[in-house]
């Protein structure tokens, strides 16, 4: 049994290798077919077909590595050539391939290996000594290229193999020896021209300038076109220093060879050398348009502007070079040697130059900040021709930011003094201090009065019409001057130069229950009033023969060297009660005047007020002390000193303000005021005469009367004079009641009661046309 399985596996190996041979055999065939035919893409296909069938068969491998080298696949050809050779150890021919193509593919190393293992077999195989020493010199073996000339010019002498030795010689340091091998290979070929150029750059380098003189005339006898041989003729020009010889040869090269960047950094040296520093320049400049990223022509060309004074130039290339190199993992030694020149080259003399941002300065040197703040943020820019080093503010150094070529900063400084001292240093340690002066600026928000529409203590504006345009007038008190004055969001009309100036703007008021003014001044403080509009006056106007009506009250009660009163507080409030259910505008309430405040207001502001608002009736009640001295009236100020008549206010200087009211057609003056005395009023000769309502010159008609509490006699504090006054108001039933019919009701009762006489009659030096004043009821 067991003989048999043996018998069967012996014929399953026979029959099955027998097949597999048979088939590569055929894979082979066909790959040879295909290869003569020029096929090498199915030459290929069916090599590889049969190495997989036959992984032993070098024939397969040759035949494969001849396809792929003509259809130029030579890094696989030579692998095919090393694998065959593996399969026919001793055939020269497979290893020689193998080098040729590794010497056609730059792989000098392996081939000089391959043509070693040639010679190994075959040692006078002279293509495999021309490629080993060829693949040493590619790799500048010098110390094997030696010994490989050596043992093919021992077989051979070959003007090649001589020079090749002289130059391995060369490099390698050994000049005399390379001399000989140099003159070795003339002798074997005079015309070889590359031994001339080689044999004269040594005797050159040798001190030898005669002899590479004559050496390299030879040459270029030879060869009149050789760019080598006048560079090198051109070398030992230099050497002489004849550089116009030199700047020849390199122009004649140049001729030949146009294109070559080279020879132009080489002429452009000489003529550097030759201090024709222009025409190097221009050199320069073509090397660098064929190589922009040339760094030694960029370099030299920098030292030639440098040497014609032009630094501008010279600092931009000294700049591109730095940017060049600087990029470069590994950098040039004199890379800091430049960046000294460079630091040098832009040296300058110019201080910085700071411009303050923030705070904008209100003039040279000054800013502004608001007397509240004890700290406040400084930015700045500041600009140099060089990089800045350092600022400080204030003596201490602060960050800045870079951008634009420019230097900016943004600090928190302590407004510990009145000046800040900001300087600033260059890399050449031009400093540049400015010290800066603070201003403190006051925090208030501006005063707005409004004159027209008169605007009541609680905010509210009378309208006299349904006009839906309204003019508003008004004036602004402020320590600085106004930037913005805006009324309902429209630029009100003023001076911008004028401190405490007036405006005035006309706004549209239709559908609206509110108007806003907003005043700002320079330093940003900013007063925003809102007025709401009031239309009831609107009617009143239609209907009162009087014409727009107001009333001023001036309540003096918290003296300082007078006794104070509580009268005048509850008398005011009576008659403002009073005078409720009647045609009255505007009602104005000044409490405890100065003198300042009684002149101010009378004289300017009231007269500006009556003006603006085209008022028609007016009446003044005055509830507070009063003095009767000389023959002359006082209304006694709350600051007014007991023992200085000065310090009253004198009635004359009443009278005398109320002269400019000249649109007013009626004024009635009630003073309630102790000692007031009767220099106001012309006397009544008989009782007043009660006015009627219906009488039409009345109104129409110029009235200026004044009633008073008092006459010489000294008033009470409990006043009966305004407590029938506001009585009579309140209980008249009829639609209108004469000041006349007033005075006499006031007048009986205070009699009755004991008390001061009042007086009545007309305002002396006042215009009066026999009118009178009406109070009329609302309807």
């Amino acid at each position: 049994m067991k003989r048999i399985c043996f018998f069967l596996v012996l014929f399953f190996f026979a029959f099955f290798g027998s097949s597999y041979s048979q088939n590569a055999r055929q894979y082979m065939k066909a790959g040879k077919e295909f290869l003569k035919n020029a096929h090498y893409a199915d030459a290929i296909v069916q090599f590889t077909k049969a190495i997989e069938l036959s992984p032993t068969d070098g024939e397969a491998y040759l035949g494969r590595a001849e396809a792929f080298e003509k259809s130029e696949q030579l890094s696989e050809a030579a692998e095919d050539y090393v694998r065959a050779f593996s399969f026919s150890p001793k055939d020269e021919t497979v290893a020689f391939n193998a080098g040729r193509l590794y010497y056609t593919l730059k792989k000098y190393r392996e081939s000089a290996e391959w043509m070693d293992k040639v010679l190994q077999i075959k040692p006078k195989h002279p293509e495999a000594i021309d490629y080993k020493i060829k693949a040493l010199y590619a790799l500048r073996d010098y110390q094997k290229l030696t010994e490989a000339c050596r043992a093919a010019l021992a077989l051979k002498e070959n003007a090649e193999y001589a020079y090749l030795f002289g130059i391995a010689l060369d490099s390698m340091g050994q000049g005399m020896q390379a001399q000989a091998k140099y003159q070795q290979a003339i002798s074997l070929q005079n015309t070889y021209v590359d031994v001339y150029i080689s044999l004269a750059g040594l005797q050159l380098r040798m001190g030898q300038a005669d002899a590479a003189m004559e050496t390299i005339n030879k040459a270029l006898k030879i060869d009149p076109n050789s760019v080598e041989s006048y560079i090198v003729r051109s070398r030992i020009y230099q050497s002489k220093l004849e550089y116009p010889s030199a700047i020849n040869d390199v122009s004649k090269a140049i001729l030949i060879n146009p294109n070559n960047s080279n020879l132009y950094y080489m002429r452009a040296m000489y003529y550097k050398s030759f201090t024709q520093f222009q025409n190097a320049i221009s050199d320069f400049n073509k090397v660098l348009l064929m190589e922009p990223g040339n760094v030694d022509a960029l370099r030299e060309r920098a030292g030639c502007f440098e040497e014609i004074g032009d630094k501008k130039a010279a600092v931009k290339d000294y700049e591109t070079l730095v940017a060049l190199v600087s990029k470069n993992d590994i950098q040039p030694k004199w890379l800091d040697e430049i960046k000294s020149k460079l630091f040098e080259l832009k040296r300058e003399n110019e201080k910085p130059v700071l411009r303050l941002i923030d705070p904008s300065p209100v003039a040279k040197g000054v800013i502004t900040a608001p007397r509240n703040v004890n700290e406040i943020k400084i930015s700045g820019e500041i600009t140099d021709q060089s990089d800045i080093s350092t600022v400080t503010v204030n003596y201490e150094k602060i960050p800045v930011e870079m951008a634009d070529g420019k230097v900016s900063f943004s600090v928190p400084v302590a407004l510990n003094d009145s000046v800040i001292v900001i300087s600033a240093m260059d890399v050449y340690n031009n400093t540049m201090v400015e010290k800066i002066t603070v201003q403190r600026t006051e925090v208030d928000p501006p005063i707005v009065t409004l004159l027209a529409p008169y605007a009541s203590d609680d905010g509210q504006i009378y309208l006299d019409s349904d006009d839906p345009n309204l003019y508003v007038e008004g004036n602004i008190k402020d320590e600085s001057p106004i930037k913005s004055i805006l009324i309902e969001g429209v630029s009100a009309s003023y001076r911008p130069n004028d401190p405490n100036p007036s405006f005035a703007a006309t706004v549209n008021i239709f559908n609206k229950n509110s108007i806003t003014v907003t005043a700002t001044d320079i330093y940003g403080n900013t007063r925003e009033l809102q007025y709401k509009l009031n239309r009831e006056a609107a009617s009143i106007s239609s209907d009162n023969p009087m014409g727009k009506t107001w009333a001023v009250f001036i309540e003096n009660s918290d003296y300082t060297s007078f006794a104070s009163l509580e009268g005048p507080t509850k008398d005011v409030s009576m008659m403002r009660a009073a005078l409720a259910k009647y045609s009255v505008h505007n009602v104005i309430q000044k409490k405890n005047m100065t003198k300042k405040d009684m002149e101010r207001f009378f004289a300017i502001e009231l007269r500006d007020l009556v003006r603006s608002n085209r008022v028609n009736s007016l009446l003044i009640w005055y509830a507070g002390h009063g003095k009767f001295i000389n023959e002359t009236g006082y209304w006694i100020p709350v600051d007014a000193a007991r023992d200085d008549e000065f310090t009253y206010y004198n009635i004359n200087s009443l009278r005398a303000a109320l002269q400019s009211y000249t649109n007013l057609t009626h004024i009635l003056l009630v003073t309630d005021a102790c000692e007031s005395g009767p220099t106001f009023y012309q006397a009544m000769r008989s009782a007043p005469e009660i006015r009627s309502c219906n009488d039409w010159q009345a109104t129409k008609f110029r009235s200026s009367q004044v009633f008073s509490s008092a006459g010489y006699e000294l008033a009470v504090d409990n006043s009966q004079f305004t407590k029938t006054f506001a009585n009579t108001l309140v209980n008249n039933p009829n639609s209108c009641i004469p000041i006349e019919l007033i005075v006499n009701k006031v007048t009986q009762a205070v009699v009755r009661n004991n008390q001061q006489k009042p007086q009545f009659g007309k305002i002396a030096g006042l215009s009066d046309e026999n009118g009178t004043f009406f109070f009329i009821l609302k309807r």
